[in-house]
């Protein structure tokens, strides 16, 4: 079920929203517009997962929402969650929301949907209090105690294969069945290619080139830790055209781990990457930091200057890691970043 492809986002109205604009369906507990009516058709649906599989048997009213990004794809057709995980890390302004989220519902003329935070794991007691019709969580790292759990709540979408690892094509694709609008989730999947192909034709720099996401530790450069293919920083590059660092294509195939580390010792395996993206708190000082150490500065790429810092905990590195919403917030700033070494190494 696992798809090589990630899709980018629409921030544009769809045929949804002009439904929402015009619907007397029945109303969640937000005070956002009413939930548009499903596709005909779309129920009862059976939606399979990790953990078998899931039957909706009529459109749910009130979702709610666990881990990251699930809470997007409702908003993206016109659904205001009842309760969603408040964001811990990007958060701006301090609200758990993510900007994006935040421009989203102001476009509904809706308000902030309840919150739990996640920092003890999942808030089984105020996801129930919610009282949801279904519960999202296609993109996730979810147990099967924490499924079996939610599952009594309300009806569960688990991730499809493996934890952390779901494309975010197939996040549109599972949670807008399980909401009643397969087609529309297609529909915003082929518009979210368009938004992409388009953005990154601006960047002409960037064709061709290996793109290795990593995260290295300041205080330990002994590691170089990196996301492989069942990552969606990874794998959304890759989707769009960017061909894969060996290393990242080696590692991917040895086993379904989200995230891989190997000694800075191996600094030749890293020969072929052409960008090196990561995360820091102060950009310079850690690029000078890689470029001092013995090891490190054998990565051509690092020894050059070819690397791209991420600040760390704002809401661009956040939307580093796709999502319905976010790709169109930040797009071009991210695809900026990235081509911003090679620029600078050309001239």
């Amino acid at each position: 079920m696992r798809n090589s492809r990630l899709l980018s986002l629409a921030v544009a109205a769809t045929t949804v929203l002009a439904l929402a604009a015009c619907s007397s369906g029945a109303a969640g507990s937000n005070s956002g517009p009413d939930v548009p009516p499903a596709e005909e058709g779309a129920f009862p649906v059976t939606i399979e997962h990790a953990y078998g599989e899931t039957t909706i048997t009529e459109q749910p009213l009130r979702v709610a929402t666990v881990a990251w990004a699930n809470h997007e794809v409702p908003l993206a057709l016109g659904i205001v969650p009842v309760i969603q995980e408040k964001v811990t890390w990007g958060d701006d302004d301090g609200d758990g929301i993510l900007p994006w989220v935040t421009e989203k519902l102001d476009e509904l003329g809706a308000e902030p949907p309840a919150l739990y935070d996640p920092t003890d794991g999942i808030d089984f007691e105020a996801i129930s209090d919610a009282a949801p019709d279904v519960i999202l969580a296609a993109y996730s790292g979810l147990t099967e105690e924490e499924y079996e759990t939610l599952s009594k709540i309300a009806p569960t979408i688990a991730f499809p294969d493996v934890a952390w690892a779901t494309s975010l094509e197939d996040v549109i694709t599972m949670n807008s069945a399980a909401l009643g609008f397969p087609a529309a989730g297609a529909e915003l999947i082929d518009q979210m290619q368009s938004d992409v192909a388009d953005a990154l034709a601006a960047y002409p720099a960037l064709e061709g080139k290996k793109v290795l996401f990593s995260y290295i530790d300041p205080a330990d450069l002994s590691q170089i830790g990196f996301y492989t293919t069942y990552d969606t920083r990874p794998n959304f590059l890759e989707s769009i055209g960017f061909p894969l660092p060996e290393i990242v294509a080696e590692e991917s195939a040895k086993s379904e781990t989200f995230y891989v580390t190997v000694s800075a010792e191996e600094a030749d395996r890293f020969s072929d990457v052409d960008v090196f993206v990561t995360y820091g708190d102060d950009p310079e000082a850690f690029i000078a930091q890689l470029q001092a150490d013995p090891l490190l500065s054998q990565i051509p790429a690092i020894a050059e200057g070819r690397i791209a810092v991420l600040q760390n905990s704002t809401p661009l590195a956040a939307s580093a890691n796709p999502s319905a919403l976010s790709i169109g917030w930040g797009l071009d700033d991210y695809f900026a970043i990235l081509a911003g070494p090679l620029a600078a190494q050309a001239g």
